[in-house]
């Protein structure tokens, strides 16, 4: 009780006084009305007390992750009492995301407020807060970032999940100097997330948001996959509407509004082979319109530096390929990338030309480590 003494001296719990602060009326058919409304929001939605405040609660609605089994509810419904709540260090449209303590354990807590007057967004919401509890509770990986409890009180639903120290790829990435990355590091970082995407598609799971954002690092600097607010099983996905993902990583048929599959998620992770790689930002000087304008209408993809390995570059050409038939899939990625990782730590170069020859065992060893093609061409 002592380590749990002195977190709830570092991170405050949510038994807080309730604030006497009256809410304004919310009358749905006064614009003006509705605009000061959202306004006093949005500047409560920071408010740690707020929060506490609406989950302060003896009938804390609880979400059963998996079944409405007693089983199930005991496994996955968080206990309020054992959290506390520390600094924010995250924030959507919707969502804020804070250090917590749960059970004595550093962890993140996700709260998604549901807005109560606009009923396409509270819809829309709460599809995506129950399809990622649903998913996450089921995923048990290494390199998909660990699902702990969850529960929601309407306006607010919550989510608990490990906590990763490092943020995410695109954070690491923006601390970089581009290309300056190793190609040992970049093969690590995209040898973690494509393992667990692979997992992922093993379990019939399409992410649909894959994208640096959405890629964790923890101490070791290993990566996970997080965020699947927009995922969903590929026998629905086609039945679900609202958001699909993020213009500068979404594949050109996605954006098209067309039948898609889940080498969607390979498209994603090329652009986000193409980050490591340049430790640029995808499409940087254009606005996610204008970069989803060029993906789909002109075929543009982000361009490869010189600098790139030849044999890196093949694979990412091959990932964001027009046409999804194209694209390998992840199990071709890992095992593609594991003999690339073998050539370098064996001192082997990456090479794109495919007349190397040798009659010994460095041969065979190569074989990982030589694209077939140098003439690929860029929007292949």
């Amino acid at each position: 009780m002592r380590g749990f003494s002195m977190a709830s001296s570092c991170f405050k719990p949510f038994r807080l006084k309730k604030s006497k602060e009256k809410q304004l009326p919310t009358p749905f058919w006064k614009t003006q009305m509705n605009s000061e409304l959202e306004k006093m929001e949005k500047k409560r939605f920071d408010s740690l007390e707020s929060w506490s405040m609406i989950l302060d609660s003896d009938n804390v609605e609880t979400w059963e992750a998996s079944s409405s089994s007693k089983e199930d509810k005991e496994e996955w419904s968080a206990d309020l009492s054992q959290l506390f709540i520390g600094n924010k260090f995250a924030s959507g449209a919707h969502s804020r995301i804070y250090r917590g303590i749960y059970k004595q354990r550093a962890v993140a807590v996700k709260m998604v407020r549901i807005p109560t007057h606009k009923e396409e967004t509270r819809v829309l919401l709460e599809q995506q807060f129950k399809s990622e509890v649903a998913l996450l509770s089921r995923l048990y990986h290494p390199n998909i970032v660990q699902f702990i409890a969850a529960c929601k009180k309407p306006p607010v639903y919550c989510i608990i999940t490990e906590y990763m120290s490092q943020g995410n790829l695109r954070m690491y990435l923006n601390k970089k100097e581009p290309y300056s990355l190793s190609t040992e590091t970049i093969l690590r970082l995209a040898l973690d997330i494509s393992h667990g995407m692979e997992y992922l598609h093993s379990q019939g799971v399409i992410h649909r948001d894959l994208k640096s954002n959405n890629l964790l690092l923890n101490d070791e600097m290993r990566v996970k996959v997080a965020d699947f607010g927009t995922s969903c099983l590929e026998t629905q996905c086609q039945e679900l509407k609202g958001n699909k993902g993020t213009y500068r990583w979404m594949a050109p048929e996605m954006i098209k509004e067309k039948a898609y599959t889940r080498k969607v998620d390979v498209y994603s992770f090329g652009i986000v082979l193409w980050e490591l790689t340049t430790a640029l930002l995808p499409f940087q000087g254009m606005t996610p319109v204008q970069a989803a304008f060029a993906v789909a209408e002109k075929n543009e993809r982000p361009p490869l530096p010189p600098s790139c390995q030849p044999a890196l570059a093949h694979l990412i050409k091959r990932c964001w390929a027009a046409n999804p038939s194209k694209r390998p899939d992840f199990t071709y990625i890992v095992s593609t990338l594991e003999k690339y990782d073998a050539c370098v730590k064996e001192g082997l170069p990456l090479s794109s030309h495919s007349g190397l020859v040798s009659r010994n065992v460095i041969l065979e060893r190569l074989k990982g480590c030589v694209s077939t093609s140098s003439s690929i061409p860029v929007h292949a």
